[in-house]
């Protein structure tokens, strides 16, 4: 888990890097304002068309992970279900052979309802 998670981090900086990048470059071209400001309209659509490609492919990550932690969560679940109702039946047997040994005279005696 701990490799992933940079990843938000590297992606930041990827962005924030190529904003400086275009921005410097665009500076120091020679061309006319018109052109300049055709050039930072393009980008910005190139860049928001990749952070919502980036943000979609982040979105099926998470949901794959969910959908893994939910499996692994029943599977938990029903793996500790079926201990207890194990442990349950082994206490309720260990109960059943103590009763058997317990002489007749040290048993409680059962109360008669009364009709």
């Amino acid at each position: 888990m701990s490799n992933n998670s940079g990843g938000g981090e590297f992606f930041a900086g990827l962005v924030v890097g190529g904003l400086i990048g275009a921005a410097i470059a665009l500076l120091m071209a020679p061309q006319t304002g018109e052109e300049t400001r055709a050039q930072i309209r393009d980008a910005g659509l190139e860049l928001k068309d990749r952070a919502n490609e980036t943000i979609a492919e982040a979105r099926e990550k998470a949901e794959a992970i969910t959908a893994d932690a939910r499996r692994r969560a029943e599977e938990i679940t029903g793996d500790a279900r079926k201990r207890a109702e194990e442990i349950v039946a082994e206490a309720r047997k260990k109960a059943e052979e103590i009763q058997a040994t317990v002489p007749a005279s040290r048993k409680p005696a059962k109360e008669e309802s009364k009709a």
